[in-house]
């Protein structure tokens, strides 16, 4: 009986509320141990031997959905029935295959495919009834990324950038010869290009050419028998926008742009006059989708605060709907389209702190959800899991900031629980409503965990975004450690027993927080973080030494500035053991970075540990690997954080 009632909300749509500056602090001592007589510890083999889906494109014929699942414990391309049905294995490869993309005739699935989780991707094909994988680019030194078919089926358009370069360039593969042409010659190393659809005739390609910070972009027409690119958004200072969809009739882009006060909204470009007609007016962050094939409706999504709903709009009045279902995170998703190829359903990807992202179909003319996917194994119940609560708190200097806290089951206000602090990776990204699998095995033994979305985070405008220009790890760790004083202000807490682990940005900020406020933290988990930011900029990636830069600023002029972000500085008065954790093939942080961390603590007699997973990336793609690491961190703080004479009574 609930669906109707969430079907009208949906026809109807609540007005979003005002934005960031409408919060209010959360009162800590409101926070309570909710009661389940059904609580145990998840399995850690549950977690992840549920799967995980992305990547979906629809079959011409709007009957066959291609997505990459990790089923086998490596993600693979799966296809299974629009009308719903069992998935079926259509490759098979012990490295990771993502975006794939159906030709227009149907014939062909076209994907990309690394090699030991390095993110320098070829593009490969097979047949879609199944066959033998074609390599078409073979370039080891090239990552080929983002395939976009012509109408005809004649052309793949796609990004392209060398090891040697940072920027990312459009070019062009010939269907029948394998023949490529770059069409884009990027001479700055800041900014890089991203097609992002063919007009009808194949004669232009609309891309975007955007600032490696995410703070400035453009959108160009690109004439594609000679390369000639037409910027049809000029303009003056740092302003980011960005298409993501051409109208049927090629008079319309679907546009995301800042120019409303620093917040990203959505807007319709007309593409001769390139005048701007409004879609959205918000202070969160909305980000703009597709049109269905007869251009009569479009999608959007809007982040409201972490939890993300998705909207369907009429084009000519531009009256939204949102679409059904419960509250989370649900973006339309699909390549290069959300919308079946019939004009009937959306593609619609949903999750939720207990829910495990799946595929659902929505029936445009009523708007009902049916879910495709079932990802999580019987044994995985959702009433177990400790969902995520929305809060937000005052940091020290008295900036709001928010965080999604997950509170253990049936325990007492006594000050004796563990916590554990989860910083997010960028700093340029957000912690939304997620199913998050490490705060799952925490908060099911007994730990309250929080994630916070820092100054430096998205989803919160352009001034918050740039809040920790040239000052990471100062006043954003300022922030984690304000989340950590939330935790002991509920009255269940221990501030003796805290610890903090996280991925990336939040490996960083695990090094940065033992390292220079040593005293708060009783353990910590870092996973590919950053230890000398100077250090990295010789081994990084091209593109990603200019994303620090556009943090940090020139390593020359600013070298103060990078030595006191980086956490090398203050690590040797680190405290707490320190379980370090790295993929060999990392190129966004090198394992030469953790060599360093384990280095400096030994040498200055401080309790680590760490574990190198060969043939893994930035984060761990392969199911041992992942059930490896998570029992490692979960060990690691069953050390160091739980009282050594006594079980607490969330403990297995």
């Amino acid at each position: 009986m609930l669906l109707p009632l969430l079907l009208l909300a949906a026809v109807h749509g609540p007005a979003p509320s005002a934005g960031p500056e409408s919060r209010v602090a959360t009162d800590p001592r409101a926070i309570v141990s909710p009661t389940n007589s059904a609580a145990a510890p998840v399995p850690i083999e549950d977690l992840f031997f549920s799967r995980s889906v992305a990547g979906p494109a629809w079959s011409p014929d709007s009957r066959t959905i291609v997505f990459t699942t990790n089923t086998t414990g490596r993600s693979n391309l799966w296809t299974v029935p629009a009308a719903g049905g069992w998935p079926v294995q259509l490759m098979q490869s012990d490295d990771r295959q993502t975006n794939a993309v159906w030709s227009p005739d149907g014939k062909w699935i076209v994907w990309q495919q690394d090699k030991g989780g390095g993110e320098y991707y070829d593009l490969y094909a097979v047949p879609a009834t199944g066959g033998e994988p074609v390599n078409l680019t073979h370039t080891p030194d090239v990552s080929e990324t983002g395939a976009l078919f012509s109408s005809r089926g004649n052309r793949v358009a796609f990004g392209s950038k060398t090891k040697t370069d940072a920027a990312d360039n459009v070019s062009v593969l010939d269907w029948s010869s394998r023949q490529v042409t770059q069409l884009t010659h990027e001479t700055s190393q800041s900014y890089s290009w991203r097609p992002v659809a063919w007009s009808a005739d194949a004669r232009y390609l609309y891309a975007n050419r955007g600032f490696t910070g995410g703070t400035d972009g453009d959108i160009y027409r690109i004439a594609v028998a000679d390369g000639r690119a037409e910027c049809l958004t000029t303009h003056e200072g740092k302003l980011a926008i960005a298409a993501s969809a051409l109208s049927p009739d090629g008079r319309t882009l679907l546009v995301t742009s800042n120019e409303q006060d620093g917040y990203r909204n959505v807007a319709l470009l007309d593409v001769a006059t390139h005048r701007r007609r409004w879609v959205t007016h918000t202070h969160w962050e909305a980000a703009a989708g597709n049109f269905s094939p007869d251009g009569r409706t479009f999608t959007y999504a809007l982040d409201e605060d972490g939890r993300t709903s998705a909207f369907v709009v009429t084009t000519a009045t531009l009256a939204a709907r949102r679409l059904p279902l419960p509250p989370g995170l649900t973006t339309p998703t699909g390549t290069p389209s959300a919308y079946s190829p019939d004009g009937r359903s959306l593609l619609v990807s949903h999750q939720s702190s207990r829910e495990l992202p799946e595929l659902w179909v929505v029936d445009l003319a009523t708007l009902h959800p049916r879910q495709l996917t079932r990802s999580a194994i019987a044994s995985l119940d959702p009433g177990r899991l400790p969902a995520a609560q929305l809060v937000h708190y005052k940091s020290a200097d008295g900036l709001m900031i928010s965080a999604f806290l997950w509170m253990p089951f049936n325990h007492a206000r006594d000050g004796g629980m563990p916590g554990v602090v989860l910083p997010h990776g960028g700093p340029t990204g957000q912690t939304p409503d997620v199913f998050n699998r490490t705060a799952a095995v925490l908060a099911s033994r007994g730990y309250a965990c929080i994630a916070p979305n820092v100054r430096g985070s998205t989803g919160y405008g352009m001034a918050f975004q740039m809040a920790n220009h040239q000052d990471l790890g100062g006043k954003d760790l300022d922030d984690e450690v304000a989340a950590a004083k939330f935790l002991v202000a509920t009255g269940y807490v221990d501030a003796r027993r805290i610890g903090i682990t996280g991925g990336s940005y939040g490996g960083y900020m695990t090094l940065m927080a033992v390292g220079k406020t040593p005293d708060v933290w009783a353990a910590g988990v870092e996973e590919f973080g950053i230890i000398d930011w100077l250090t990295m900029l010789q081994h990084e990636d091209p593109s990603l030494q200019e994303y620090e830069k556009s943090l940090l600023g020139d390593p020359d002029k600013d070298r103060a500035v990078y030595e006191a972000a980086s956490p090398i500085k203050y690590l040797r008065d680190a405290k707490a053991p320190l379980l370090v954790l790295q993929g060999e093939n990392d190129i966004r942080v090198p394992k030469e970075e953790a060599e360093q961390v384990v280095k400096v603590l030994k040498d200055a007699g401080r309790t680590v540990d760490a574990h190198f997973y060969p043939a893994e990336g930035h984060g761990f793609a392969k199911r041992e690997n992942q059930i490896d690491s998570m029992n490692r961190m979960l060990e690691w703080f069953e050390k160091y954080l739980k009282p050594a004479t006594a079980e607490t009574s969330a403990r297995p």
